[in-house]
């Protein structure tokens, strides 16, 4: 049995197959990119090097934002009380992680708004007394990062600093206490 197909009846077929082909395509489509939340106390300008170094980190661990992760920004710029509402935005996008690097009011924002996405922390100070994590070795929760015990270790080694210099000059220290 042989069919015979004239040329307006191949027109129409192949136009509904290019019209079907784009609808197919979307079908199919990409999933989405993970995100990253990042939540800083402070604001971007002063902070370039922050942000470099953490864009750095997540590349040399394979992530390159826009290529496949997504970092969403929220920088509270000094404005504290605007933290609980920013960390509550950033589980609202649900993002995968949220990232709180050197900004402890950052951390204990981000701690505040959800006990299920996970959330990495740096700080100065010691994390357990802060509230962050149960103990150094068994974190608990949804809580992790690193402390650098500056708020320890800093008045050590102004005493080695003095022991190194006994006819120093006065030493003055501004600081956050948080």
């Amino acid at each position: 049995m042989t069919v015979t197909i004239g040329r307006r009846e191949l027109l129409a077929a192949l136009g509904g197959v290019a019209v079907g082909l784009p609808l197919a395509a979307r079908a199919q489509q990409q999933p989405a990119l993970p995100v990253v939340g990042f939540l800083h106390d402070g604001s971007f300008a002063p902070r370039t090097h922050l942000v470099a170094a953490f864009r750095q980190g997540l590349s040399e661990s394979g992530f390159v934002d826009g290529r496949n992760v997504i970092i969403e920004y929220r920088w509270a710029d000094d404005q504290f009380d605007r933290l609980p509402g920013m960390a509550a935005d950033l589980v609202d996008h649900q993002v995968g992680v949220i990232a709180t690097p050197g900004s402890t009011t950052a951390a204990l924002a981000a701690k505040a708004a959800t006990t299920a996405i996970p959330i990495v922390f740096s700080v100065g100070a010691d994390p357990v007394k802060l509230g962050l994590v149960a103990s150094l070795n068994r974190p608990g929760g949804n809580v992790t990062g690193v402390s650098y015990f500056t708020n320890e270790l800093g008045p050590k080694r102004l005493g080695l600093l003095l022991e190194l210099m006994p006819g120093g000059a006065d030493v003055v220290l501004l600081a956050n206490p948080l």
